[in-house]
């Protein structure tokens, strides 16, 4: 299916290609490298993290857009992030049609490493819904004076061993997920966002996933504070309680020319009595804490360094797993 949705993009591209008016090629190229207490992911240290994306996008006959990106990760698979075509009749409003990131929450849509001031996902992001969210269908997108909104239909999420498992990329059960995003500039610094999405996520469509997430951000042109809260429901089968989880991330960030000292506290709390990693009824139970801080170092628009460490806590036990991280991102 991703491959489907590439080739439609590829094939109206052929057919519209010598309209088109303007064309744009560029991409990223990220790699890192994590050392950890004894109980982290790399208590030995490791080089890693590699990422690379090109983005090909462009307009043509006017009011024609599209969009395709291929990412590549450390894990050595080559994955289509986005690939639309979309149609803008104004430049307030577009309507895409084919494989798009699904614009929950500030985080999903602009997850790439130069977009982010940390190296590790923050702890609701990473927990709440899959990594780099994609999704099939209908995305309209528009903006008229300070309010932004989004709205989009497609297959939807799946059931896995938990929330971040459920990426799919056909629909298992027939049913039509939706969603959306309202944002508001209150100021030319002050912004506000709501993110909602719903959708049955089980096989035989009886069980619904419910996520909500609200964001506030505050930028100057030294500081940067935001605070994003993000929350989940999940309908489980007769017998067993509804899951639930909830994450808070705050960041605040400064600027001092080519450096950005920052500090980020995250919380997640998901408990959810019938999915989990291990058989059911063993459940998920979590209640986890971060707080990072971290420096980035941009000489030039295209380069980045950054390093991070991150203080990890549980609630219910003890464990020596804090991690410190170092990244550099060239743009070309």
């Amino acid at each position: 299916m991703i491959l489907r949705s590439a080739g439609f993009v590829l094939g109206c591209l052929m057919v519209l290609g010598p309209a088109a008016a303007q064309d744009n090629l560029h991409g990223y190229f990220s790699a890192g490298y994590e050392n950890g207490r004894k109980e982290a992911a790399s208590p030995e240290g490791t080089f890693g993290g590699v990422q690379a994306g090109l983005l090909f996008t462009g307009t043509t006959s006017n009011i024609l857009t599209y969009d395709l990106e291929v990412r590549f990760r450390s894990e050595s698979r080559l994955d289509i992030e986005e690939a639309w075509v979309g149609f803008a009749p104004s430049s307030s409003f577009v309507l895409k049609l084919g494989f798009y990131l699904v614009p929950f929450g500030k985080y999903n849509t602009a997850n790439r490493p130069q977009q982010n001031p940390f190296i590790q996902t923050p702890l609701p992001q990473a927990n709440l819904y899959p990594q780099s969210w994609r999704d099939i269908g209908a995305l309209a997108e528009g903006k008229w004076g300070p309010l932004g909104f989004s709205a989009y239909l497609g297959n939807g999420l799946s059931e896995g061993k938990d929330l971040g498992d459920g990426q799919q990329f056909k629909d298992n059960n027939g049913d039509t997920a939706a969603g959306g995003r309202l944002s508001l500039m209150l100021s030319q610094s002050l912004a506000l966002g709501v993110s909602y999405y719903r959708g049955r996520y089980d096989d035989e469509g009886r069980r619904n996933l419910e996520l909500r997430a609200a964001d506030i951000g505050w930028k100057s042109d030294y500081f940067l504070v935001t605070y994003e809260y993000e929350k989940a429901y999940l309908d489980n089968p007769e017998g067993y309680a509804r899951g639930s989880a909830d994450g808070h991330f705050v960041l605040a960030s400064l600027t001092l020319g080519q450096f950005s000292p920052l500090v980020s506290y995250q919380t997640l709390v998901y408990k959810d009595p019938y999915h989990g990693e291990d058989s059911v009824p063993a459940g998920i139970d979590k209640d986890i804490s971060r707080w990072a801080v971290g420096l980035v170092y941009s000489p030039v628009s295209n380069f980045m360094v950054k390093v991070e460490y991150d203080f990890n806590r549980e609630a219910a036990v003890k464990l020596d797993n804090d991690m410190i991280q170092a990244q550099v991102t060239f743009l070309f």
